[in-house]
């Protein structure tokens, strides 16, 4: 066998590829949630919060198919109607929840307390910043209007209808190092809040950070969150994060705002020749 020869990097991280909805923000992931709930109603289907939260991160037209391929939904679809779940009817959900989903986007776009904060470290840190998102093209330029208004302006956003596979395969992140033109993969960080989320960022070769309380998981907004007591506050991120973890992902926060010391320790364990 001939030798290989790996060339190590032990610098720092050049690049944070951030998610938007429970991430950056939308608190609680709700815009996509609620527009699901309303595509199935239309068809005579109700769903609950959970069912459609459980694909969350994912291309929004395979999240249709993921919630309809469930066995409690699928069940009520076939005592409405009679029959099976068929391709045509995703089609004619998804014609119906890109509508639905453009017109709430704006509702649920304020930045999650802490993103301001952290994009700042990163431009300290000389990082440049990414996005991916299970939102396409047409439904990421509202977010991105919404978050450029409140002072977040990424440096490369990349939707889900810009590359082969959405979540959890990687291309999406490695369309940011192109466009950023940054390498090795080891030298970027992904961060999310969905299991997905965690995927993209281990098949792209990236260090990954998963976010916890904000995000899907627990799935609730900030007021909500707010109205918790300390213990069922707990409980919840407790649980979240261990799915998380349970992906694979390096590091699991509550939030955005504790992403910065996590970097820290990324940069010390990449000067120690470690890699994701």
């Amino acid at each position: 066998m001939e030798p290989v020869f790996r060339r190590g990097y032990r610098g720092s991280l050049k690049c944070a590829i951030l998610d938007w909805a429970g991430t950056t923000l939308d608190y609680g992931v709700y815009a996509p949630a609620v527009a699901f709930l309303d595509v199935f109603r239309r068809q005579g289907v109700e769903i609950t919060m959970a069912e459609a939260r459980a694909p969350m991160g994912v291309h929004k037209k395979d999240h249709l198919r993921r919630i309809a391929e469930t066995p409690a939904v699928a069940a009520r679809w076939r005592q409405l109607k009679g029959r099976e779940v068929r391709e045509q009817d995703i089609e004619a959900m998804y014609a119906d929840f890109v509508p639905l989903q453009l017109a709430c986007l704006g509702r649920y776009a304020r930045l999650i307390p802490g993103t301001l904060e952290a994009l700042a470290d990163f431009k300290a840190r000389r990082m440049l910043t990414g996005t991916t998102t299970g939102y396409t093209r047409a439904m990421v330029e509202v977010v991105l209007q919404e978050a450029q208004r409140q002072g977040y302006r990424p440096d490369c956003t990349v939707a889900a209808d810009e590359v082969p596979a959405g979540r959890p395969q990687p291309y999406a992140c490695w369309q940011n190092a192109i466009r950023l033109r940054v390498w090795p993969a080891e030298a970027c960080v992904k961060i999310g809040d969905t299991t997905p989320d965690v995927g993209e960022g281990l098949n792209a070769g990236m260090w990954t950070v998963a976010i916890a309380l904000t995000g899907n998981e627990v799935g609730l907004n900030e007021e909500e969150v707010a109205a918790l007591a300390p213990e069922e506050r707990q409980r919840r991120t407790r649980e979240a994060a261990a799915k998380l973890a349970a992906a694979g992902a390096h590091y699991v926060v509550e939030g955005i705002w504790e992403v910065p010391p996590v970097l820290d320790d990324i940069n010390r364990r990449l000067a120690g020749g470690e890699k994701p």
